[in-house]
């Protein structure tokens, strides 16, 4: 299983798909995402005690390093949830991977909860705890039960929101490609209220181009109904069993109409009805979001962060010295953008 895991891409989404943490990062379709951007892919399997443990790895060569790192976004995964007897064999194999392919370190970020031993056995494994760079928390909606059920998991502002914005003349509809100029719009422009630097459109056309055609991604609005007008949108991205909340944005009209809200029920709805059972709202980076988010009802859930597996003492510390040096550079060049305090209603 570990062989066929590691060369054959289609037995590897199949295994993502069904794992315990279904992620979109862990496809091989986003490894293609993130190709022309310097990310290269590999895959790293082991036969676990309760079956196949494994991870995409991506992987990048800063210039004029000799060393890459790897990285594993929302990895390593398995079919049932992460346990500690995993780690040791897992982290055996990952180890010899990395130094054949001279990787000077490694950085994972499990879906694995705290609490249940995996950061002792990671520890013991040789990890060091890391940066994250994914949510570290986020909420999570069972859509399995019937709508009526998820309805009343809804905070009761959150009711009187989604009625409201419709009493108001808005309607939520599907779209597609041709409409992600708009989209592209209405979310960087709250990305920017929000203080945040927004990706290249481009970034988002490679999304499309590479998960539509497999049914993992998604785009919804919410519109004025008597003029047409776009005021809210969602970019819902799949895996197996669960949507992802990911990209999304309300303009300042929207917000007045509280179009974020109706939008974000409907998609829940829809979600459901396509036979999705998890709602992931994707991180709560701050308390207005996490707020906002929570109206939707669900389950927090915390994860145990990232962490580096150091296969290169000095590469490593020369490649997190570079990659400090360019997020200082970024800080920089975004350092006039304001902070809101709203209550999420920008970007969620």
């Amino acid at each position: 299983m570990r062989h066929e895991l590691e060369r054959d891409p289609a037995a590897w989404d199949a295994f993502v798909a069904a794992s315990a943490s279904p992620s979109h990062l862990q496809v091989t379709a986003w490894a293609a995402i993130k190709a022309p951007n310097g990310w290269d892919a590999l895959r790293v399997a082991v036969d676990g005690p309760r079956g196949p443990v494994g991870a995409q790895v991506l992987v990048q060569r800063p210039r004029p390093s000799p060393w890459g790192m790897g990285y594993v976004p929302r990895g390593p995964i398995s079919t049932e949830s992460l346990v500690p007897a995993d780690v040791p064999i897992f982290t055996k194999r990952l180890r010899k991977v990395a130094r054949v392919k001279r990787l000077a370190y490694v950085r994972i970020e499990p879906e694995a909860e705290p609490g249940r031993g995996v950061e002792d056995e990671l520890r013991t494994a040789g990890w060091l705890p890391a940066p994250h760079v994914q949510p570290d928390s986020t909420r999570i909606v069972d859509i399995s039960a019937p709508e009526a059920e998820v309805w009343a998991g809804l905070h009761r502002k959150a009711r009187q929101s989604v009625n409201k914005s419709e009493r108001q003349g808005v309607r939520v509809v599907d779209a597609d490609a041709s409409r992600l100029d708009e989209f592209y719009a209405i979310h960087t422009e709250a990305m920017r209220r929000a203080g945040i630097s927004p990706r290249a459109e481009q970034t988002y056309r490679d999304m499309w181009d590479e998960l539509a055609p497999r049914h993992m991604a998604r785009l919804l609005f919410a519109e004025i109904a008597e003029s047409g007008e776009a005021v809210a949108t969602l970019f819902l991205v799949s895996c197996g069993r669960r949507v992802v909340d990911l990209y999304g944005g309300t303009t300042k009209e929207g917000g007045e109409r509280r179009a974020n809200y109706l939008l974000k029920w409907e998609a829940i709805k829809r979600c459901r009805e396509w036979g999705f059972r998890e709602y992931d709202l994707w991180g709560l980076p701050r308390e207005g979001i996490a707020r906002f988010k929570s109206g939707f009802g669900g389950r927090e859930v915390g994860y145990i962060g990232a962490w580096d597996l150091q296969v290169d003492p000095v590469g490593r510390r020369l490649l997190l010295a570079g990659e400090r040096g360019r997020d200082l550079f970024r800080r920089w060049r975004y350092r006039e953008v304001h902070r809101p305090d709203d209550d999420g209603a920008g970007i969620g």
